[in-house]
């Protein structure tokens, strides 16, 4: 997909000689491209969520809030804490938001509540309402995680089901002898976009928003801002 968008993108651009966008700046500009549209997910889940409980959604193909559940759990991960010291974790390296930290007791996986610092000293001063393994307890702290009870303390404890950022987009090339760029998807370190098909239409108006600013060309992000208006007054109806 990565190609199709950044030939849309110049297609534009050149119409009207509104100039080039190097390989390198097309890459930053389709990194945060991408990761405006994936943020904008979570929103309109909640505003999907939202609206069915007011019962203004669709059912069937109609079904808003099933089609963005597909599309986010595509970025669901679970994978093993690193443990770093006394009852301390590392979070994953690309996380954008933990759903829930499970504790792998030998037998059982159990879900750990998520507390706040003044919350958990509160609970460890009783004896009635201190994490134990049976109910285990975490904080989150910058890139610090501490589970309670402190006996959860060892590699392969502590699970995490998290959902990750997409993989930064990088539109590989090649030169010709002309010294025009020519798409290479072999490149080790290409990467396409990891959003739907669909997304398309608003990847080309997000960097075409992008590239107008870079090149102080009003008349592209007017032209962007406009596109992008449409489609958000589309999906909120």
């Amino acid at each position: 997909m990565i190609n199709s968008v950044r030939a849309t993108v110049l297609a534009v651009l050149n119409k009207s000689n509104y100039g080039y966008i190097s390989p390198s700046d097309f890459n930053l500009y389709a990194k945060q491209a991408q990761l405006d549209l994936f943020e904008d997910y979570f929103y309109t889940y909640n505003f999907q969520v939202n609206k069915e409980n007011v019962r203004q959604s669709g059912t069937g193909i109609a079904d808003l809030k099933k089609s963005l559940e597909e599309v986010i759990e595509f970025f669901s991960v679970t994978a093993d804490l690193t443990h770093v010291a006394l009852n301390t974790f590392t979070p994953p390296s690309d996380y954008y938001l933990i759903n829930k930290l499970l504790f792998n007791n030998g037998t059982k996986l159990k879900e750990m509540e998520k507390v706040t610092h003044s919350k958990i000293t509160m609970l460890n001063n009783s004896l009635l309402t201190a994490p134990n393994e049976t109910f285990p307890a975490y904080t989150l702290e910058e890139n610090v995680i501490t589970a309670y009870p402190s006996t959860i303390d060892a590699n392969g404890e502590v699970k995490c089901q998290y959902f990750r950022y997409p993989k930064d987009p990088k539109w590989t090339f090649i030169n010709l002898s002309a010294g025009e760029p020519s798409f290479d998807s072999t490149a080790a370190d290409y990467q396409d976009f990891e959003l739907p098909l669909s997304d398309e239409p608003n990847l080309v108006v997000k960097i075409l928003e992008y590239a107008g600013v870079s090149i102080r060309e009003a008349e592209v992000v007017q032209f962007a801002k406009t596109e992008e208006t449409q489609n958000i007054n589309e999906e909120s109806r």
